[in-house]
């Protein structure tokens, strides 16, 4: 990703937390105005540091896994994922412009209309125009807000003809994959079982209760589809940054599409409480280039 990209797409990630940022940035914008020039260039200083620093150097290395006191997303790698994000940034510019404005009128409220100010209140029971603005209002941001939420919904039911199928099944308490595409029959296809690796197993730079056996490779920039079930009880399959959460029902298939555009390991967990061990099944996705890919194909398909 060049420099730009990164910087736009740091922005679109910080617009997330934009309220904290403006209101952390209230001090050193008091200072700035201040008439002392030292004063002020310290806060230009901070200003410039506060909102620059995170676009230039706050996304070089993409977050696929969750950290400590996270507020933000994960960085998406598939365009559902970007698209739910940008959905979350729409909402966010509405939800701000609303609280603000309600805030406002609140405060107005209270400081002039109350008791000491106005020990007789005004009787009036009807506003036309106020009546019809706070009705019309609210309707036409519900309108904006539902013309992209359909088109993300839709796009999240669409499947293209896939070029690779994986199956997810669910296990009281691991996953296990099936890759079928590459067999005559069912006996002969790739097939493995993915548990998490114990604490006293991890190696150097492994997360904790994240990290796997076996994980599920995929190719880049290829349209998959992940056919999701359950072998006992309920679980859910979902990994935040590939933008899918997807339910694993005994005796049904779900698919998800799946159109990853970079390479990376994508760290998720069940998110349906299925017993004891609920929170030690983990998913990790691993996307590689085509290539890659193929090469670890032939090598499962020799095992087989």
């Amino acid at each position: 990703m060049c420099i730009l990209g990164k910087i736009l797409y740091a922005m679109m990630s910080t617009v997330t937390l934009l309220p904290i940022y403006i209101s952390i940035s209230i001090l050193p914008t008091l200072i700035y105005f201040t008439p002392n020039p030292d004063a002020k260039a310290l806060g230009a200083a901070l200003l410039v540091t506060l909102w620059f620093y995170p676009l230039v150097m706050g996304h070089v290395v993409h977050m696929d896994a969750p950290e400590p006191w996270q507020m933000g997303f994960q960085d998406p790698a598939t365009p559902i994922a970007q698209g739910i994000m940008d959905l979350h940034h729409d909402l966010m510019f509405f939800m701000v412009f609303v609280a603000t404005f309600v805030s406002w009128m609140i405060a107005r409220t209270l400081v002039h209309f109350r008791a000491s100010r106005n020990p007789v209140p005004e009787k009036i029971i009807h506003g036309t125009v106020i009546e019809i603005l706070w009705t019309i209002t609210p309707s036409l941001i519900l309108v904006f807000i539902a013309v992209p939420s359909f088109a993300l919904l839709y796009s999240l039911d669409e499947v293209v003809d896939p070029a690779v199928t994986v199956k997810a099944v669910g296990h009281q308490w691991y996953w296990s994959y099936e890759y079928s595409d590459y067999t005559q029959n069912d006996t002969d296809s790739i097939a493995f079982d993915s548990y998490m690796i114990p604490d006293e197993d991890l190696e150097q730079g492994q997360l904790r209760l994240l990290e796997v056996d076996n994980r599920m490779v995929v190719p880049v920039h290829t349209h998959i589809r992940v056919v999701i079930t359950a072998a006992d009880v309920l679980h859910s399959w979902a990994v935040p940054s590939l933008g899918i959460k997807c339910d694993a029902v005994p005796g049904r298939l779900n698919q998800v599409p799946l159109y990853i555009r970079r390479e990376g390991v994508f760290y998720g967990q069940c998110s349906e409480i299925c017993g004891v061990n609920h929170g030690f099944m983990p998913i990790v996705v691993e996307a590689v280039p085509l290539e890659n890919y193929v090469d670890w194909i032939a090598q499962r398909l020799e095992e087989v």
